[in-house]
């Protein structure tokens, strides 16, 4: 099967969503979603970083912004975990004949459990600063904001929404869906993280199958701030060549 990579991707809803493709060499089969944590988007500097590592080694990659964030279409106040692990499903159904792989940051890395639980397309999975608790991570962030008025972190783009602490509450932690996880699993987490506890990833790391690998970044803050990105790049980059054939 010949493998491309579609001028868009839409989701379920027909709303289209924005990427970035970075191509990798013509022979390498082996391409990674890059999914963002919660009012983020394709941009981040640590997603760049991570694209830019993975095509300098042939890797392809992808850097989405899921409905509602970024340039795609929706509304954010529509934006939950369980709408962004579909609108992921909608891009893997858009790429028949991929080795793909997926990393996501923050909720993006609780969003990529839920899909890779039950998609067996997704071949590795990698969690960076990944959430494992969303209803205490809703409830330690937002528990004075009134839903429909207040935003999240007073970023007035980002309208804290009823829909997203139900949907947050309702799926509570993804450890029972993380036990159900089958693919090769990387976890890189900053120790000086104060929006995502670097246990997250441990109670992760604790009930995922192998192979897995937990990498702890002493330093290193939720969003891999300065040099920090390039040193978790390298290190996915890393085992990421010990998975190839």
């Amino acid at each position: 099967m010949k493998r491309t990579v579609p001028h868009e991707f839409r989701n379920r809803h027909g709303e289209l969503l924005d990427f970035t493709y970075h191509a990798g060499a013509t022979e390498v089969s082996t391409l990674v979603v890059l999914g963002h944590g919660v009012t983020g988007n394709k941009d981040r500097p640590l997603l760049v970083e991570l694209a830019n590592q993975l095509a300098h080694i042939g890797v392809h990659a992808v850097r989405l912004s899921f409905s509602g964030n970024g340039n795609s279409e929706g509304r954010f106040a529509d934006s939950t975990v369980s709408k962004e692990a579909e609108d992921l499903g909608a891009v893997l159904d858009a790429l028949p004949g991929w080795h793909v792989g997926y990393a996501g940051h923050s909720m993006g890395a609780a969003v990529g459990v839920l899909r890779a639980s039950s998609d067996l397309r997704i071949k590795f999975l990698i969690s960076l600063a990944g959430m494992a608790h969303t209803a205490a991570f809703a409830q330690r962030e937002f528990a004075g904001v009134t839903p429909g008025t207040g935003c999240m972190w007073d970023k007035p783009e980002c309208p804290l929404s009823q829909a997203y602490l139900d949907d947050m509450t309702r799926v509570n932690s993804v450890t029972e869906s993380a036990r159900q996880v089958r693919a090769p699993w990387l976890f890189v987490h900053g120790l000086a993280d104060d929006v995502v506890p670097p246990q997250d990833s441990r109670d992760l790391f604790a009930v995922a199958s192998e192979p897995k690998r937990l990498i702890e970044m002493p330093e290193a803050d939720h969003v891999f701030s300065e040099h920090h990105a390039k040193t978790m790049a390298s290190s996915v980059v890393a085992w990421l060549r010990e998975l190839q054939p």
